[in-house]
């Protein structure tokens, strides 16, 4: 039986270990494919479990020199359940306090918006059901998200909507009538049939409890429970007026002019009106997502696959890894994968933002979802369903929209106090009221306005609202934020530190000069130094072996070779002993380069990198190497400086080469001669000077700087993108996404505390006018809904904004 494991590793430093360890896996008897993700530090391999077993999996990458991490005997789980049935804020805390309380349960977040609980557990202590059954006997409804497919949550949506829908339209047919006849009583005029007490008792009725049912049965559950929510405030100010005026109806004198006091009209237009604010609330949170649908629309929808030598187009659920796809000009790629045959140009805008085709050749990697523009190419299929690129960006919006973020922790303590304490301002009104005047009538109507206005739903909302569109948005322009917690510090942001090679330069640098210091001609100095550096990772020894191989007849295997990090390599290269690298590498091999100093100075003041060559302890060239600017970097760094945020380049380089860069792009701060190891240590002093700082880098070699930062960005598209090494991933190379970022993320803040403030101040002046009376139960629900709906008519105006536009108010 072909089974699919996935192995975590350690000690993969460059794309060469990956490729090792994918080979040395493939070698495997019964291995059916294997696929190695240098940045998640993973490998995914499918194999036969008669031929093989996980053990020798884990045994094979371990003889390659890597280390296995080994998952304990039962893992820590982690699973989202869908939730039906909250209404407010208070609903949302009540599950996660539900939730949280549970042995075995290590950490409960439930999002009003999303309608998702994300729950982490023991599983050896607690089952998936048992999560299922508490949330469901609060009287909530609950299932795992990974049971439920996005059709089934699209069609749960829609079905709530229509259901508001069709009881609004209910509602409003059932209460028109009555609030017809509280304006006639209002200017004087006369309609028997709608001022006849009966009449609106019995068009009332069924607004009260066919109509209002919902809020009569969540309210049961909430006080089963202990707790109270909105629910609570709309089923007691309802029924208030409702049962006043039924026991009006049968035992009050009429009036002078024959009219009893009856508040059928309150009752019924305050649940047509909060159904109202519900229903606009549930179309308006379906658009805060509009990103993920946009994201999952542009997956295909099938593949042309040849099996048994026939072409043959198949949904793309039914793709197999290491399967020949064909794709024509103009279509969608299916999947992610390897060209093996023809060549093409592909549009990637939808996932680097950039306009401008990419060539692609045999040998390039292709990712599913983009766009095929010109030529027909057979690629073979290496990352299916959840594994491919699109898949976990739509997985890392979608984390990031249900996540918390810190400021959303005020309004949770609000709402988990709020709703008992409006019923204890209610009472405390009707009791003043009553004692000052005697007026039961007037009393009951105040003390329903201060429970009809009071909503803690706005406090809860104001906050995801904003994070669902501002991750969404920054999705859609390339930019990845990984929780809401990331964009929250983002606007903090005061200091952004960069890594020279990959992120401000290109990363692809060429030699420019060769200085012949021995007497070894320029033939064999090239041959060796391609030789010496032919195993090389690192973009400097790249162009060195490429330069030497263009430049001569053959390139020889080295005996030996080792890489010393951040200074050069050592190698055996023909007998002869090569060291290749930075001064530091000759000093620390006792060999004296002082004599070629004028020249290293030289070279490094243009802004090149020079590295030193000697054969068998002997001098014998110098070979510069030169990394060109990124198109936009300067830029992008006179932006942020723009915005006041202090800029520092980071490189292994020396000061002078460094200062040089630096000065051609406008960075002030040079941290000069850091060895890869030492980055985080550079980025933790410039936090503890209090800077709140953002490390930018590939996000693979940096991961340690990237993890040590207060903000962790990782530049780069395609596959070479490290989502699991930073909190933002900028899929463009255009380093303008920084500060794009930045503005995103201050637009944001800006619209949670818009929401916050018109929230809690919609409360403080709300309710104080129900209770003094200037609020009749109607206009206090029609001020309740609008509340709700304002605020997430708020953060969608955040879709409008565009970050990559710039400007320095933002």
């Amino acid at each position: 039986m072909v089974r699919k494991e996935t192995i975590k590793i350690s000690g993969m430093s460059c794309a060469a270990c990956a490729t090792r360890i994918e080979k040395g896996l493939r070698r495997v008897d019964g291995v059916k494919s294997a696929n190695v993700n240098l940045a998640m530090e993973r490998a995914t391999v499918e194999y036969d479990d008669g031929e093989v077993d996980p053990e020798r999996l884990d045994g094979t990458v371990e003889k390659l020199g890597y280390s296995v991490i080994r998952d304990p005997e039962r893992q820590s789980g982690k699973t989202v359940l869908n939730i039906t049935g909250m209404s407010c804020a208070a609903c949302s805390a009540r599950i996660e306090k539900k939730l949280s309380r549970m042995e075995g349960v290590k950490n409960a977040g439930v999002n009003l918006t999303t309608e998702k609980a994300t729950v982490e557990f023991d599983p050896d202590a607690v089952k998936i059901s048992d999560l299922v059954g508490a949330v469901e006997s609060l009287g909530y409804g609950a299932e795992q998200a990974e049971e439920v497919s996005k059709d089934h949550e699209r069609e749960a949506r829609e079905k709530e909507v229509n259901s508001l829908k069709y009881s609004l339209i209910a509602s409003v047919i059932l209460s028109s009538p009555l609030l017809l006849a509280m304006i006639f009583s209002m200017t004087g005029l006369h309609a028997p049939l709608l001022q006849n007490q009966y009449f609106q008792l019995i068009v009332a009725t069924p607004v009260q409890f066919v109509i209002g049912f919902r809020y009569y049965r969540n309210a049961y559950y909430a006080l089963r429970s202990g707790s109270a929510n909105m629910d609570v405030l709309i089923a007691m100010g309802t029924s208030a007026a409702y049962f006043f005026s039924l026991y009006n109806v049968f035992f009050e004198a009429p009036a002078a002019n024959g009219h009893k006091d009856l508040y059928f009209e309150a009752a019924a237009v305050v649940i047509t009106l909060i159904l109202l604010g519900k229903y606009f609330e549930a179309v308006a949170k379906g658009k805060t997502s509009e990103a993920i649908k946009k994201l999952m629309g542009l997956q295909a929808k099938t593949a042309r696959v040849i099996r048994d030598g026939k072409e043959a187009d198949i949904p793309v659920e039914e793709v197999r890894i290491g399967e020949r796809i064909i794709v024509r000009p103009g279509e969608r790629i299916p999947v992610d994968g390897k060209i093996v045959e023809g060549s093409s140009s592909i549009d990637e805008s939808m996932l680097t933002g950039e306009s401008i085709p990419v060539e692609k050749k045999p040998g390039d990697l292709c990712i599913g979802a983009t766009v095929n523009k010109y030529g027909t190419f057979t690629f073979e299929a290496s990352l299916i369903g959840r594994d491919t690129v699109l898949a976990q960006i739509v997985k890392m919006v979608e984390d990031a929209q249900g996540s918390k973020a810190p400021i959303q922790k005020i309004a949770d303590r609000v709402s988990g106090v709020f709703v008992p304490t409006v019923i204890g301002i209610a009472v405390v009104t009707f009791l003043a009221w009553f004692l000052s005047t005697g007026d039961l009538n007037q009393s009951i109507v105040s003390a329903v306005s201060v429970l009809v206005i009071a909503c803690p739903c706005s406090l809860g909302l104001a906050t995801p609202t904003a994070i669902m569109v501002g991750t969404g948005l920054g999705a859609e322009n390339g930019i990845l934020i990984k929780g809401g917690e990331h964009l929250e510090t983002a606007y903090r942001l005061n200091a952004v530190v960069m890594d020279k090679t990959g992120t401000i330069t290109k990363g692809k640098p060429e030699v420019t000069d060769l200085v012949v210091l021995g007497d070894l001609d320029k033939t064999e100095l090239l041959k060796l130094a391609a030789s010496a550096e032919k195993r090389s990772e690192h973009p400097l020894g790249v162009s060195i072996y490429e330069y030497g191989r263009d430049h001569s007849e053959s390139v020889a295997d080295p005996s030996q070779f080792e890489t010393i990090p951040g200074r050069g390599v050592r190698a055996v290269v023909e007998g002869k002993s090569v060291l290749l690298g930075t001064r530091k590498l000759l000093d620390e091999n006792g060999i004296d380069a002082s004599g070629v100093a004028s020249v290293l100075e030289k070279l490094e003041n243009e802004g090149k990198t020079a590295m030193l060559m000697t054969v068998d302890r002997q001098a014998e060239a110098v070979f510069a190497v030169a990394d060109t600017l990124k198109e936009h970097s300067a830029e992008a760094i006179r932006e942020l400086q723009e915005m006041g945020v202090d800029v520092y380049m980071i490189t292994g380089d020396n000061r002078r080469t460094a200062g040089a860069i630096a000065k051609q792009v406008g960075i002030g701060h040079v941290l000069a001669e850091v060895l890869p190891e030492h980055k985080a240590e550079e980025v933790e002093k410039l936090k503890k000077s209090g800077k709140v700082v953002a490390m930018v880098g590939d996000g693979i070699n940096d991961a340690p700087a990237l993890a040590t930062a207060d903000i962790g960005m990782a530049v780069g598209t395609g596959t070479d993108v490290a989502m699991e090494a930073a909190d933002i991933t900028l899929m463009r190379g255009d380093l303008r996404t920084i500060s794009a970022a930045i503005r995103l993320s201050r637009r944001t803040m800006r619209k949670i505390r818009q929401n916050l403030f018109w929230a809690f101040f919609y409360n403080a002046i709300g309710i104080p006018f129900a209770a003094f009376g200037f609020l009749n139960p109607m206009i206090a629900g029609a001020a309740m809904a609008f509340s709700s709906v304002s605020v997430v008519t708020n953060s969608l105006s955040l879709k409008r904004f565009r970050p990559m536009e710039r400007s320095v108010k933002n």
